[in-house]
């Protein structure tokens, strides 16, 4: 059938029940509107907590030494398992797979100086790989540790973005000079802001950051409070797990099997975990969704059975003079796929203008920065125009098949 055709029968329906199509178009669109803001508002969330759990570091497992419980080689249990430095290296050695290993001292309470300004603030000692697994991303004009400020133990701070701001301010800080217990440290860098959702001694933003083998030297720290580690390969953490403890377990003689000996967080696996979360909760979005555009739906299948009662006698003369039923399926097929997509255009577009404005708008707010503000995908477009495609082809094709099965001698007495 010819599209022009199709469009001069539809334009002449719509303005015989102009105001029965009309509202069924709005009422398409309001619900496409429904579910694309839905689904909208699903993809902003499920963006934001992903950027926010990446804020803690992207693939990583972290590790804490725990207690045995289980007595191994004539050792009894209840011994506490404590990293090094040497257990860093020992990782890196024994399990090549491993993209990055870095170890971590923690210290609350120090007090750092710039000027008149006197803050107790929590200090860390760490390797310069937490630049990457850990996101320590400086800002332009500074840089992050590096493998010689580790070797020569260099008294040197990063900074996160909120302690700068109190001690310096608006005030370039890269360069300048800051006590910490006392003690002279050049500022190399100043963290980007970052959001973190995710954490496990407070919010990097809130910490300074100087090498491990300084943190050591000043504090006489022997044992490191944790220890992280990269799989090069993300699907591998499970197995790699296994590894971990059959490696330290031999350094630090506990039974491998013994899952107290050491505490692990595995972020790769809890990031799976999320994702399986939000696609569920964007179902759900959808589904509540579709229910409006559904109601609709029932709208157009009703329209198709009025236009089809009205047009009896016409359907009958077309069967009369040859018209094969399938000519007849598809007219009203089509018709009831065109009432769809006119509706659901508009609302697509409507859709789109909204959460496009939405976006434009200067607002500041925590709940936006854990929310995220409503997204428009690709996805979702393909997603609600297969929607739609399903929808009209079921509203349609009910009444199209009652239409094709219109006997042509009674529809010709038909009043």
């Amino acid at each position: 059938m010819k599209p022009s055709i199709v469009i001069s029968v539809f334009l002449r329906d719509f303005r015989k029940q102009k105001k029965r199509m009309t509202l069924t178009i709005l009422a398409i669109a309001w619900g496409t509107i429904s579910i694309m803001l839905l689904l909208a508002f699903g993809e902003g969330l499920k963006t934001q907590m992903f950027r926010n759990q990446r804020g803690l570091g992207e693939d990583i497992v972290i590790l804490w030494g725990g207690q045995t419980t289980i007595p191994f080689q004539g050792l009894g249990r209840g011994r506490r398992i404590r990293f090094t430095e040497e257990d860093v290296d020992y990782l890196k050695m024994k399990m090549p797979e491993l993209k990055n290993v870095g170890g971590e001292y923690t210290r609350w309470g120090v007090t750092i100086r710039y000027g008149e300004k006197v803050f107790s603030e929590h200090l860390a000692g760490v390797y310069p790989c937490f630049e990457e697994i850990r996101t320590h991303y400086p800002q332009a004009g500074g840089r992050f540790i590096n493998d010689l400020d580790m070797q020569e133990k260099r008294r040197v701070v990063f900074l996160g973005d909120k302690i700068k701001e109190k001690l310096f301010g608006p005030e370039d800080a890269v360069g300048k000079q800051v006590l910490i217990n006392s003690v002279p440290f050049t500022v190399i860098g100043v963290m980007i802001e970052k959001l973190q959702m995710s954490m496990y001694s407070g919010p990097d933003e809130q910490k300074a950051v100087i090498p491990a083998t300084t943190f050591a030297a000043l504090f006489g720290h022997r044992y490191l409070n944790l220890m992280i580690y990269q799989p090069k390969d993300p699907e591998a953490t499970k197995a790699l797990e296994k590894r971990v403890f059959e490696v330290m377990g031999a350094r630090h003689k506990f039974d491998p099997k013994d899952k107290q000996a050491l505490y692990v967080w595995d972020v790769a696996e809890n990031a799976k975990e999320l994702k399986n979360i939000m696609f569920g909760l964007q179902l759900f979005l959808g589904l509540i969704g579709g229910m409006s555009l559904l109601i609709a739906g029932v709208g157009v299948a009703n329209i198709m059975y009025v236009s089809i009662k009205e047009r009896t006698r016409e359907i009958g003369i077309k069967m009369a003079i040859g018209a094969k039923r399938r000519y007849i399926l598809s007219q009203f097929l089509i018709e009831a796929l065109t009432i769809t997509f006119a509706g659901g255009s508009l609302g697509m577009s409507l859709s789109y203008i909204l959460t496009e404005g939405f976006k434009r708008i200067p607002i500041e707010s925590d709940v936006l920065s854990f929310m995220g503000r409503p997204t428009v995908s690709l996805d979702i477009g393909i997603i609600v125009i297969l929607v739609l495609g399903l929808l009209g082809f079921l509203s349609g094709i009910f009444p199209a098949m009652r239409a094709a099965s219109v006997n042509p001698v009674d529809s010709l007495r038909y009043e």
